[in-house]
Protein backbone atom coordinates (compact mmCIF):
# COMPACT_ATOMS: atom_id res chain seq x y z
CA UNK A 1 0.00 0.00 0.00
CA UNK A 2 1.25 3.49 -0.77
CA UNK A 3 0.45 6.29 1.68
CA UNK A 4 1.11 9.99 1.27
CA UNK A 5 1.90 12.70 3.82
CA UNK A 6 -0.70 15.48 3.78
CA UNK A 7 1.77 18.30 4.51
CA UNK A 8 4.88 17.53 2.41
CA UNK A 9 3.15 15.10 0.02
CA UNK A 10 5.93 12.54 0.23
CA UNK A 11 4.87 9.00 -0.63
CA UNK A 12 5.74 5.89 1.39
CA UNK A 13 5.34 2.18 0.67
CA UNK A 14 3.82 0.27 3.61
CA UNK A 15 2.83 -3.43 3.79
CA UNK A 16 -0.95 -3.98 3.69
CA UNK A 17 -0.91 -5.96 6.96
CA UNK A 18 0.69 -3.04 8.88
CA UNK A 19 -2.46 -0.92 8.72
CA UNK A 20 -5.53 -2.58 10.24
CA UNK A 21 -9.19 -1.76 9.67
CA UNK A 22 -9.28 0.37 12.86
CA UNK A 23 -6.46 2.57 11.54
CA UNK A 24 -2.91 3.28 12.70
CA UNK A 25 -1.03 6.40 13.83
CA UNK A 26 1.82 7.06 11.37
CA UNK A 27 4.52 9.74 11.24
CA UNK A 28 6.24 11.25 8.18
CA UNK A 29 10.00 10.65 8.33
CA UNK A 30 10.88 13.81 6.39
CA UNK A 31 8.67 16.48 8.03
CA UNK A 32 7.52 14.81 11.29
CA UNK A 33 3.78 15.20 10.60
CA UNK A 34 1.55 12.65 12.42
CA UNK A 35 -1.81 11.37 11.20
CA UNK A 36 -4.08 8.37 11.48
CA UNK A 37 -4.00 6.22 8.39
CA UNK A 38 -6.90 3.95 7.50
CA UNK A 39 -6.67 1.23 4.87
CA UNK A 40 -7.20 2.53 1.38
CA UNK A 41 -10.39 1.18 -0.05
CA UNK A 42 -10.32 0.42 -3.68
CA UNK A 43 -13.20 1.61 -5.80
CA UNK A 44 -15.36 -1.24 -7.00
CA UNK A 45 -14.70 -1.93 -10.62
CA UNK A 46 -17.78 -1.76 -12.78
CA UNK A 47 -17.47 -3.83 -15.91
CA UNK A 48 -17.80 -1.68 -18.95
CA UNK A 49 -20.53 -2.56 -21.35
CA UNK A 50 -19.34 -2.29 -24.90
CA UNK A 51 -21.23 0.26 -26.89
CA UNK A 52 -23.00 -0.81 -30.01
CA UNK A 53 -20.71 -0.45 -32.93
CA UNK A 54 -22.12 1.65 -35.68
CA UNK A 55 -20.79 0.91 -39.14
CA UNK A 56 -18.76 3.72 -40.55
CA UNK A 57 -20.13 5.21 -43.69
CA UNK A 58 -17.41 5.77 -46.20
CA UNK A 59 -17.71 9.00 -48.05
CA UNK A 60 -17.19 8.83 -51.74
CA UNK A 61 -14.31 10.98 -52.86
CA UNK A 62 -15.36 13.84 -55.04
CA UNK A 63 -14.31 13.48 -58.61
CA UNK A 64 -11.57 15.87 -59.49
CA UNK A 65 -12.58 18.19 -62.25
CA UNK A 66 -9.75 19.20 -64.49
CA UNK A 67 -10.49 22.47 -66.15
CA UNK A 68 -8.78 22.89 -69.44
CA UNK A 69 -8.19 26.57 -69.94
CA UNK A 70 -6.81 26.25 -73.40
CA UNK A 71 -4.26 24.42 -75.48
CA UNK A 72 -0.90 23.58 -74.00
CA UNK A 73 1.64 26.33 -74.66
CA UNK A 74 3.86 25.71 -77.68
CA UNK A 75 1.75 22.84 -78.94
CA UNK A 76 0.58 22.77 -82.55
CA UNK A 77 -2.91 23.92 -81.59
CA UNK A 78 -1.55 26.76 -79.47
CA UNK A 79 0.73 28.02 -82.23
CA UNK A 80 -2.10 27.87 -84.77
CA UNK A 81 -4.52 29.63 -82.45
CA UNK A 82 -2.20 32.36 -81.19
CA UNK A 83 0.04 33.07 -84.16
CA UNK A 84 -1.84 31.61 -87.08
CA UNK A 85 1.10 29.45 -88.06
CA UNK A 86 1.14 25.79 -88.84
CA UNK A 87 3.97 23.58 -87.77
CA UNK A 88 5.18 21.00 -90.20
CA UNK A 89 6.84 17.79 -89.30
CA UNK A 90 10.37 18.60 -90.43
CA UNK A 91 11.68 15.07 -90.06
CA UNK A 92 8.90 13.59 -92.19
CA UNK A 93 9.25 16.26 -94.89
CA UNK A 94 13.00 15.86 -95.25
CA UNK A 95 12.95 12.07 -95.13
CA UNK A 96 14.86 11.79 -91.88
CA UNK A 97 12.31 9.61 -90.16
CA UNK A 98 11.71 5.95 -90.86
CA UNK A 99 8.45 5.19 -92.51
CA UNK A 100 6.50 2.46 -90.80
CA UNK A 101 3.85 0.39 -92.38
CA UNK A 102 0.75 -0.34 -90.41
CA UNK A 103 -0.18 0.81 -86.98
CA UNK A 104 2.35 1.61 -84.31
CA UNK A 105 1.87 -0.29 -81.09
CA UNK A 106 2.14 1.88 -78.02
CA UNK A 107 2.82 0.11 -74.78
CA UNK A 108 1.13 1.63 -71.78
CA UNK A 109 3.35 1.97 -68.79
CA UNK A 110 1.86 2.37 -65.37
CA UNK A 111 3.46 3.41 -62.10
CA UNK A 112 6.95 3.88 -63.42
CA UNK A 113 9.24 5.45 -60.89
CA UNK A 114 12.02 7.47 -62.40
CA UNK A 115 15.07 7.51 -60.20
CA UNK A 116 16.76 10.85 -60.15
CA UNK A 117 20.49 10.80 -60.33
CA UNK A 118 21.98 11.84 -57.03
CA UNK A 119 23.79 15.14 -57.12
CA UNK A 120 27.48 15.62 -56.55
CA UNK A 121 26.92 15.29 -52.80
CA UNK A 122 28.05 17.25 -49.79
CA UNK A 123 31.07 15.09 -48.97
CA UNK A 124 32.23 15.07 -52.58
CA UNK A 125 32.26 18.88 -52.48
CA UNK A 126 34.29 18.83 -49.27
CA UNK A 127 36.79 16.38 -50.77
CA UNK A 128 37.07 18.40 -53.99
CA UNK A 129 37.62 21.70 -52.18
CA UNK A 130 40.17 20.20 -49.78
CA UNK A 131 42.16 18.71 -52.70
CA UNK A 132 42.04 22.07 -54.47
CA UNK A 133 43.21 23.84 -51.28
CA UNK A 134 46.09 21.37 -50.81
CA UNK A 135 47.06 21.91 -54.46
CA UNK A 136 47.16 25.70 -53.97
CA UNK A 137 49.19 25.39 -50.75
CA UNK A 138 51.67 23.14 -52.58
CA UNK A 139 52.07 25.66 -55.39
CA UNK A 140 52.50 28.48 -52.85
CA UNK A 141 55.14 26.45 -50.97
CA UNK A 142 56.97 25.73 -54.22
CA UNK A 143 56.91 29.39 -55.32
CA UNK A 144 57.50 30.86 -51.82
CA UNK A 145 61.05 32.08 -52.48
CA UNK A 146 60.25 33.49 -55.92
CA UNK A 147 57.20 35.38 -54.59
CA UNK A 148 59.15 36.86 -51.67
CA UNK A 149 61.88 38.08 -54.08
CA UNK A 150 59.36 39.75 -56.41
CA UNK A 151 57.05 41.02 -53.65
CA UNK A 152 59.06 41.47 -50.45
CA UNK A 153 56.04 42.83 -48.58
CA UNK A 154 54.37 39.39 -48.86
CA UNK A 155 57.16 37.51 -47.07
CA UNK A 156 55.85 37.92 -43.47
CA UNK A 157 52.33 36.94 -44.58
CA UNK A 158 53.55 33.81 -46.35
CA UNK A 159 55.69 32.81 -43.34
CA UNK A 160 52.78 33.39 -40.97
CA UNK A 161 50.49 31.29 -43.21
CA UNK A 162 52.89 28.33 -43.22
CA UNK A 163 53.48 28.59 -39.46
CA UNK A 164 49.71 28.50 -38.96
CA UNK A 165 49.50 25.40 -41.15
CA UNK A 166 52.20 23.71 -39.04
CA UNK A 167 50.30 24.50 -35.83
CA UNK A 168 47.08 23.21 -37.39
CA UNK A 169 48.88 20.01 -38.45
CA UNK A 170 50.16 19.49 -34.89
CA UNK A 171 46.64 19.98 -33.49
CA UNK A 172 45.18 17.43 -35.90
CA UNK A 173 47.89 14.86 -35.14
CA UNK A 174 47.44 15.34 -31.37
CA UNK A 175 43.70 14.90 -31.75
CA UNK A 176 44.10 11.45 -33.34
CA UNK A 177 46.70 10.17 -30.83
Amino acid sequence: MIIQCSSCEKKFSVPDAAITATGRLVQCSSCGNKWTQYPVQEKPKIPKIPKTIQPKIQKKPKDKIIKKKGPIPYSKEYMQQKWGTSLKNYAADTGLSKKTSGKIKVAKQKNIKIKEKPGFGFFNYIITYSIFFIFLVGILNFEKSRLSRKFPILEPYIEHFFESLEIFKILILDFFR
